[in-house]
């Protein structure tokens, strides 16, 4: 990770980083890449884990998705009180609870506990991707020093959710199922002491907690979720899943409500007054609903279509991943020549071609072809550091830790209803088939590539009225 860092990021004094920065941004990123990682790595483990310990397809969601809801929902407040405590040592906090987390879901002797300790480690997640996005605007002040280690930040996600079926594939094959959690806790250790030696503590930002807001966002989002799940297994109709989704959209309601009359909102209405912020948030949400749904859906898909088992899956999946891999790598350089806008645009598109090709080849009896269709999900890589720095770009007037917790409160909202609604969409018909889970995935690439046209020509315009 020092390495890439090195590589990636010539500091504006000579041609290295300094070292302090440098280890600092390495032990972000593997905290980084930890959190990331763990979204997708459990995808190919979900078979072993349901023969270990039991437990239906809807409960198997659950696993994946206790941690993504945790995740999502709490990121707000882990940017609020980042503010508050700093943004350093919030990251500390998130890091011991995630490494701790790790443990007890390696030692889980029941797939209840298993889901619990999953929530726990989505806790620490929230904090660890809130302040790993502050630290990185605070260490790196300069747009092009900032753009670089951004890229860092994209590429590691990129690699992190990727690689995620193959590295999970592998550990489950060879060693078990509790290794993908075990594995967290060295790797952990190490990033919380590097953190401690080499990064800074950013300036503290007194914020309300807002916790009638905070309950409000994760019943939200977890009844609609849990919705979601249901329609899959009981119907659309049945009376758990209409419950879910009246409870979830009062819930919402009352947020938003919440959020416009209350004195100290925990989103300050502001925010979104800057467009470009607001747009890279909309657009992050369609971005992980795409990717979070599609490597889940590929993972069950060829699962249940092909019989394979987790190392064939996460090697089915090595061209998606080698594709992501080098795509999050280039980003680094795309973005600084021809900007976020471009960049995120052509990031965007492939999506919707790899998705729209994914569904034509819904029912894979021709396993090569759909393999090559996952490329162009995986050149979307491209997009990450892209919408990341748009988000990012006044975060300091903003504030660190709330810019950083609603972007990815958005992209992970995204996420665990991408997984929600996706495995039922894979499902829905009286066979399984990818077809209409990448039909979806097809639109929402769709709007989000309109939503960045519009983004970038708004830029463009205003970029030339301030020049004349």
């Amino acid at each position: 990770m020092e390495v890439l860092a090195s590589r990636c990021l010539p500091w504006s004094r000579g041609k290295s980083l300094q070292k302090d920065q440098r280890l600092a941004l390495a032990a972000i990123s593997v905290g980084f890449l930890m959190i990331t990682l763990d979204a997708t790595i459990v995808n190919v483990a979900l078979g072993a884990i349901g023969a270990d310990l039991g437990g239906s397809p809807a409960v198997a969601q659950w696993v994946v998705d206790g941690y993504t809801v945790a995740f999502a929902s709490l990121l707000l407040l882990a940017g609020s009180l980042a503010d508050r405590i700093g943004v350093r040592r919030g990251f500390i906090v998130g890091l011991a609870v995630f490494v701790v987390a790790s443990a007890a879901c390696a030692v889980a002797n029941s797939v209840g506990f298993l889901i619990g300790a999953r929530v726990a480690q989505g806790i620490g997640a929230a904090w660890l991707m809130a302040c790993s996005l502050a630290l990185i605007a605070h260490t790196f002040v300069g747009p092009h020093a900032r753009r670089r280690a951004l890229a860092v930040w994209g590429a590691v996600s990129g690699i992190g959710l990727a690689s995620g079926p193959v590295v999970g594939g592998i550990l489950v094959t060879s060693i078990g199922w509790r290794a993908i959690f075990f594995a967290n806790v060295p790797v952990g250790i190490a990033a919380g002491w590097l953190l401690v030696l080499h990064a800074e503590e950013a300036p503290r930002r007194r914020r309300s907690l807002d916790l009638p807001g905070q309950v409000l966002a994760i019943a939200s989002l977890a009844a609609l979720t849990a919705g979601f799940i249901n329609a899959g297994v009981g119907g659309w109709t049945a009376r758990v899943t209409l419950a879910l989704f009246i409870f979830g959209g009062l819930a919402s309601a009352a947020f938003v409500l919440l959020e416009r009359t209350v004195r100290r909102p925990l989103i300050d209405p502001d925010i979104f007054r800057n467009t470009t912020f607001t747009t890279a948030v909309a657009i992050g949400f369609l971005f992980n609903f795409c990717l979070y749904g599609s490597i889940f859906c590929l993972a069950v898909g060829l699962e249940r279509l092909r019989g394979f088992d987790a190392l064939e899956t996460g090697f089915a999946l090595l061209p998606m991943t080698v594709a992501t891999a080098a795509m999050a790598l280039l980003a680094g350089r795309l973005v600084p020549r021809f900007g976020e806008w471009r960049v995120l645009l052509v990031g965007l598109a492939s999506g919707a071609a790899g998705a729209t090709l994914i569904a034509v080849n819904g029912r894979p009896a021709n396993l090569g072809l759909l393999l090559v269709c996952t490329v162009p999900i995986g050149f979307t890589a491209v997009a990450m550091p892209a919408m990341t720095g748009l988000a990012m770009t006044n975060a300091a007037k903003l504030g660190l830790g709330l810019s950083a917790g609603v972007f990815n409160t958005s992209r992970q909202a995204g996420g665990a209803l991408g997984v929600a609604v996706l495995g039922t969409a894979l499902t829905a018909g009286s066979a399984v088939s990818l077809r209409p889970a990448f039909v979806l995935v097809a639109c929402a690439y769709g709007l989000a590539v309109a939503l960045a046209a519009v983004g970038g020509r708004r830029t463009h315009v205003s970029a030339r009225h301030h020049l004349t």
